[in-house]
């Protein structure tokens, strides 16, 4: 596999350290990175923040710290009141950093001395950064740290966060303690980090800014490789419907599902797969539930099935089996995905197939599959399995995806696609999006991708995409409110025809 672009990589601190050192042994000393860092995040601040006047800046003991002193230095010379609180001494770059400002006549307050001024000043800054832990922290910030943290998130002022939010887990985006810096901006250095992207990360960062620092060769992580999802790459690689295009060259999706008082599920799955591009679709569900199917959808073909052998029949005409929305968990749910996993047709298992499947594992696919827990299903597939549930978001999705042989879609904030190949993140997203139904248009939409000739991985990974772009197109149209599935369908099929929709997720700077 040929490496990624250093920029759609994301990196672990481990690897971000070295990345830094190998930099500094090629003659960029450090404390020039950092000098590069400082002047970056005070340019970001500027540009997000026209009318700075007042600027509380937060310095922990390492090489965040000296960025926060080298802000704080940029910061003054434009002519700005600038109060630095320090909560450890310095060694290293970082101690030539602080001298340097001292240099210039600002004073650095000792913060264990002069914590009563720390919440006035809190309180009348425009701007609070945070350079206090950076990606270095292992564990739970040290009850100084905790209690500044704390007292800053309860602030109404602004924060940018110097490469990470303080208390984030660099890896994984977890909080490392009861809690961690929430930002409005991130500045982030060298290489994106793992852990911006997901967990709770997601509700820390805030805006992110990257900054390469001039440091443009990196080296291939030793670890496997984690990419950002390129999307315009994805899109790229849609069939493309020619004059003499034909509805059997587009695909025959077959969705699964449909239990007593579950109907919609189907509908969804099915009506996302055609608009997503299924040349067919196929509803295979209770019977009680066509007459509601055609209604709904007429383009739907649905058949009830009572005995599981009808099913047969259908799969032997698919190209791609999707199974389990609104499958439910009775017997019949199980007899239709045991003849669905026993074929040879590609499948998306979603849903009650999945906690099916985690009760017995004997029940999955035997052909090529991909996998769409929650992060729920997720747990309860892992215990099945016999995976450590108490894995990182990223170790686990690659943990089932290596025991179950299967490509896996998880699903949450920070989606993660582990294929056989590769490991991507969608950056898309937002909280609209955790609706009724939304999981089912979901696997819809991975069926169609797949049933046209995309790899599953592929599939996956921009239809995760698209659904976290329809999310945030919607919220910034109509708020936060009120989006329901069937509304998800519109805005993907407007990105796949081309319809930009707030495509810039992250500036550089």
């Amino acid at each position: 596999m040929s490496m990624p672009l250093a920029s759609s990589a994301l990196y672990t601190a481990a690897q971000v350290r070295e990345i830094d050192r190998k930099a500094i042994a090629s003659g960029t000393s450090g404390i020039v990175l950092m000098r590069r860092a400082a002047e970056a995040a005070w340019q970001a601040a500027q540009q997000k923040y026209a009318s700075l006047q007042s600027i509380v800046v937060l310095c922990g003991a390492g090489n965040n710290g000296g960025d926060g002193y080298l802000f704080a230095r940029a910061a003054r010379a434009a002519g700005k009141r600038v109060e630095v609180f320090a909560f450890a001494e310095s060694k290293g770059d970082a101690a030539t950093a602080r001298q340097a400002l001292l240099g210039d006549g600002v004073h650095i307050r000792n913060a264990a001395e002069d914590l009563e001024a720390l919440p006035h000043c809190l309180a009348g800054a425009d701007l609070v950064v945070d350079a206090l832990l950076g990606t270095g922290l292992a564990g739970a910030p040290r009850p100084a740290y905790a209690d500044v943290i704390e007292k800053v998130n309860q602030l109404q002022t602004p924060v940018l966060a110097l490469d990470i939010p303080s208390g984030i887990c660099a890896d994984s985006g977890r909080l490392l303690g009861e809690q961690a810096v929430a930002a409005q901006l991130t500045v982030t250095f060298i290489a994106y980090k793992r852990g911006l992207f997901t967990d709770a990360a997601t509700e820390h960062v805030g805006e992110l800014v990257f900054a390469s620092l001039g440091v443009t060769s990196h080296s291939p992580p030793d670890a496997e490789p984690v990419l950002l999802c390129n999307q315009a790459q994805l899109l790229s690689q849609l069939p493309q419907k020619r004059a003499n295009h034909y509805k059997n060259r587009s695909g025959h999706v077959l969705v699964v599902g449909g239990d007593y008082g579950m109907a919609g599920a189907v509908i969804l799955a099915g009506r996302a797969a055609l608009r997503c591009g299924s040349g067919l679709v196929t509803l295979a569900t209770r019977p009680e539930h066509v007459s509601a199917v055609v209604a709904a959808q007429p383009e739907l073909m649905a058949h009830g099935i009572e005995k599981t052998a009808q099913l047969d029949a259908l799969l032997a005409r698919a190209d791609v089996v999707v199974i389990g929305p609104g499958l439910g968990q009775s017997a019949w749910s199980r007899q239709l995905l045991e003849r669905a996993a026993q074929s040879a047709v590609k499948a998306v298992v979603d849903a009650d197939a999945l906690n099916l499947v985690s009760a017995e594992p004997k029940l999955m696919p035997v052909a090529e599959a991909l996998l769409t827990p929650h992060p729920g299903e997720a747990r309860r597939l892992a215990i099945g399995l016999g995976v450590d549930t108490s894995l990182d978001r990223f170790s686990l999705a690659q943990a089932l995806r290596d025991k179950s042989k299967k490509n896996v879609l998880l699903k949450g904030a920070g989606t993660i696609v582990a294929a056989q190949d590769q490991t991507r993140l969608c950056q898309y997203g937002h909280p609209v999006l955790a609706t009724a139904g939304s999981g089912d248009v979901l696997s819809g939409i991975v069926a169609a991708l797949m049933a046209q000739g995309m790899s599953s991985g592929d599939s996956a990974a921009l239809a995760a995409c698209l659904h976290g772009h329809a999310g945030e197109y919607w919220a910034s149209e109509n708020g936060a409110y009120g989006m329901l599935a069937g509304d998800i369908i519109a805005a993907v099929v407007a990105r796949m025809n081309g319809a930009g929709i707030n495509a810039a997720k992250m500036n550089g700077v």
